[in-house]
């Protein structure tokens, strides 16, 4: 299986695995980095464990390749597909910019409250842990970011990318994706990301910046049941 077609397992099996919690039937974050979960197989085994490591009235996000077969001790929240996008040339430019600035555990309320905003996806007061973020502010405050998430070795993902909305405009989200794709590209790590089709604004953009098209996964959102 290519790691991409099960990029939360293979992440925490290899580039995040120092922030995951489980074994070889499943793993998870820390639920102040993040509610992602693996599996090693679609299979009960694999499963029974994921629902020991899950806790109860939280969240659990996996990515899949194909439907899974939800086991009756999970409730379905949400599942709806997700763009896969790789980033697959050989080089980027590097971008020199005063105005990116590398995010620090003092900027994580401003880092909050820019994605409660603006909803990218799930951020949480340890998600920079991931490391990788980067920043525009103006006057003082948070206006733009973008940072790296999942690391299924080579693969690192960029994520989090995100404006405020009375900041939209200025192409701060080009800038900081091409940013990231020259960091990532000149450390040996191979750029991908994941979108929403209906967020047709950033589908364009990163169409434009060069990523194509790998595939079309399934997103879960499931919350555990009592066994």
């Amino acid at each position: 299986m290519h790691p991409l077609d099960n990029p939360i397992w293979h992440a925490l099996r290899t580039g995040n695995e120092q922030l995951a919690i489980g074994d070889e039937l499943a793993r998870v974050l820390p639920r102040d980095i993040g509610a992602f979960a693996g599996l090693a197989e679609d299979a009960l085994p694999a499963w029974r464990r994921l629902h020991e490591l899950s806790p109860a009235g939280a969240p659990t996000v996996l990515f899949a390749a194909e439907p899974l077969a939800l086991p009756a001790d999970w409730q379905l929240l949400l599942h709806k597909e997700l763009l896969q996008l790789v980033y697959d040339q050989p080089t980027a430019p590097l971008v020199a910019d005063e105005r990116l600035v590398a995010l620090q555990e003092s900027d994580v309320p401003a880092m909050l409250a820019l994605t409660a905003l603006t909803n990218p996806g799930p951020f949480l007061p340890r998600t920079l842990a991931f490391g990788g973020y980067y920043g525009i502010f103006e006057e003082g405050q948070l206006v733009a970011m973008a940072g790296q998430r999942l690391n299924p070795a080579p693969y690192v993902e960029i994520s989090a990318v995100c404006t405020h909305p009375a900041h939209l405009g200025r192409g701060y989200a080009g800038l900081l994706v091409r940013h990231q794709l020259g960091r990532l590209l000149a450390a040996g790590h191979m750029p991908f990301l994941h979108v929403y089709e209906d967020n047709t604004a950033a589908y364009k953009l990163y169409q434009k910046l060069g990523f194509q098209l790998r595939k079309r996964l399934h997103v879960y959102v499931l919350a555990k049941q009592a066994s």
